[in-house]
C-alpha cells in the first residue's frame, strides 16, 4: 500500500462530517502501486477482512466495494461471485460506483497508530501536517502495524523512512521498539 485514507462517500451531501453524514458511508481510500499488488488481491483481503454476509440497516457503516473502473467493476462482480458460489449464501456487501471521496477529520486518520502518543511524536516531527501524516505510505505502514499487520520490513522499505535523517531514523525505530515490543 502507498497510502490510506479514512473518509466518506457514495451519498450526495455535500462536505460531510463524522457528525452530519447525510447519505455517506464511511469508507477507507487506499492508493496501490499495481506492479507490487493488483486490484484482485486487494478484493481478496477486502472479503477476508470483514463479513460479507452481515445486514447492515444503517448507510454510514454499510458494507461496500466502491469501483472506479470498468476493470474494478468487474473483478468485483467476479470476486463477489466467487463468495456467494464459496458459502452457498447471497452477499450482502454492494458494488458501487466511487463517487466524490470526502477525508475524514483529522483525529479519524491512523487510527491505531494514534494510540502510540511516543511515536506519533517523531513522526510529527517528520510530517509537519496532519495531511501529509495522512497521506505518508510510513504513517500507512505503521498503522497497520500498529494494527497488528504488516511488519517492520515494509515499513523499513518505505521511502520516508529510507530518506529521513539518521538521528530521525533512530527515534522511529526507538518509538516503535516501545510501542510494539522488540519482535516488531
Amino acid at each position: 500500500m502507498l497510502r490510506t485514507r479514512v473518509g466518506y462517500t457514495g451519498g450526495t451531501k455535500p462536505e460531510p462530517t463524522y457528525y452530519a453524514l447525510g447519505d455517506h458511508t464511511e469508507t477507507l481510500e487506499v492508493d496501490y502501486d499495481p506492479r507490487v499488488i493488483d486490484y484482485a488481491k486487494l478484493l481478496e483481503i477486502f472479503w477476508t477482512s470483514h463479513s460479507p454476509v452481515a445486514r447492515r440497516g444503517n448507510p454510514q457503516y454499510k458494507a461496500a466495494v466502491f469501483y472506479r473502473t470498468p476493470d474494478e467493476r468487474e473483478l468485483a462482480e467476479r470476486s463477489k461471485a466467487e463468495i456467494e458460489r464459496a458459502r452457498g449464501v447471497p452477499v450482502t456487501t454492494e458494488l458501487l460506483p466511487a463517487g466524490r471521496f470526502y477525508r475524514a477529520e483529522d483525529y479519524h486518520q491512523k487510527y491505531y497508530l494514534r494510540r502510540h502518543a511516543d511515536l506519533m511524536r517523531v513522526l510529527s516531527d517528520l510530517h509537519r501536517t496532519e495531511e501529509a501524516l495522512t497521506d505518508s505510505t510510513l504513517a500507512a505502514r505503521l498503522n497497520g502495524l500498529a494494527g497488528r499487520h504488516g511488519d517492520w520490513d515494509g515499513v523499513a522499505r518505505s521511502a520516508e523512512f529510507a530518506q529521513a535523517e539518521a538521528g530521525l531514523r533512530e527515534k522511529l525505530v526507538n518509538a516503535a521498539r516501545a510501542a510494539f515490543g522488540a519482535d516488531r
